[in-house]
């Protein structure tokens, strides 16, 4: 499949440029490639959604972004600094920040407080400003009351923002996150998404999130979509989501209301094919419908 490029974002400033990168895993017996040159510019301020289905590359270029994986061909670059300098390592860190998938994994202190400063704390941050940085962090991701807790009484969502929290401690300019919401509910998963929007649009953090939900994806300012390693799409949502056909073809979905718009255009029905939200979705039912009155 061609590349359907809908881009059409004035240039800014990159924070991250990822160029002609391949790469593929040295333990990999068929030695098959996981990326197969992947170009991706990620904006300062920019909020991102990565889509594809299991082994379509989103996860490994995302390991891309803080040097947890280094291509094997191409290259990639935070600040104007390239990955495969190891040098640079812990540079590259301070700019880009990751969460995985499973909160349990990154939590590693008994109390809620000590936890969002065990980055700060190992990087010899004076006591005073560690202090102000965890209050900070748990203030940005609405855990502040809860500092003095046990992580692990609190819920799934709870957990998650704690660790958002320890990254943010570390005064990151984006903050990588691999499907953070895959293994919490829906309470969690609206949790994570409105902390996440509220760092992108109160402190100008760029988010980069990986997900197989497609109404988190329409949060996003911009959605790119993997498929074999390559990006076949890029674009705003409404752009993205009007190609139902391609994506399906890809063993995507769309949302809901989109898909509801996409079987109405099918019928017959005089539908816009862009609608990502419940509330256009509601508005052209009862457009339809009061034309039939």
């Amino acid at each position: 499949m061609n590349t359907v490029n809908i881009d059409n974002k004035n240039e800014t400033e990159n924070l991250i440029e990822c160029k002609d990168v391949f790469f593929r895993y040295d333990n990999s017996e068929e030695q098959k490639e996981v990326l197969g040159g992947v170009s991706l510019n990620i904006k300062k301020g920019e909020f991102l959604a990565i889509l594809g289905h299991n082994g379509s590359g989103k996860s490994t270029i995302a390991k891309h972004m803080n040097a947890i994986l280094v291509p094997t061909q191409g290259t990639v670059t935070v600040e104007g600094i390239s990955t495969a300098d190891e040098e640079k390592l812990f540079d590259i860190r301070q700019h880009v920040g990751m969460v995985f998938q499973n909160p349990d994994n990154q939590i590693v202190a008994t109390i809620v407080e000590e936890d969002v400063a065990f980055a700060p704390e190992n990087l010899g941050i004076e006591p005073s400003e560690i202090r102000q940085r965890v209050d900070h962090a748990l203030k940005a991701v609405n855990m502040y009351e809860y500092r003095e807790h046990a992580p692990h009484r609190l819920s799934g969502g709870q957990k998650q923002r704690v660790a958002i929290a320890g990254i943010i401690a570390m005064r990151p300019d984006c903050i990588v996150l691999d499907e953070p919401t895959a293994m919490l509910d829906p309470i969690g998963r609206r949790e994570v998404m409105a902390t996440l929007k509220d760092l992108n649009q109160k402190y100008g953090i760029t988010i980069v999130i990986i997900t197989h939900y497609m109404d988190e994806a329409a949060q996003c300012e911009k959605i790119v979509v993997m498929n074999g390693g390559k990006i076949i799409m890029k674009g705003a949502p409404k752009e993205v989501f009007s190609h139902v056909e391609e994506l399906k073809k890809v063993g995507l979905d769309v949302p809901q209301v989109t898909e509801l718009m996409w079987e109405l255009k099918k019928e017959g029905y005089n539908v816009p094919t862009d609608i990502i939200t419940e509330e256009e979705c509601i508005e052209v039912i009862s457009n339809l419908l009061s034309e039939k009155i």
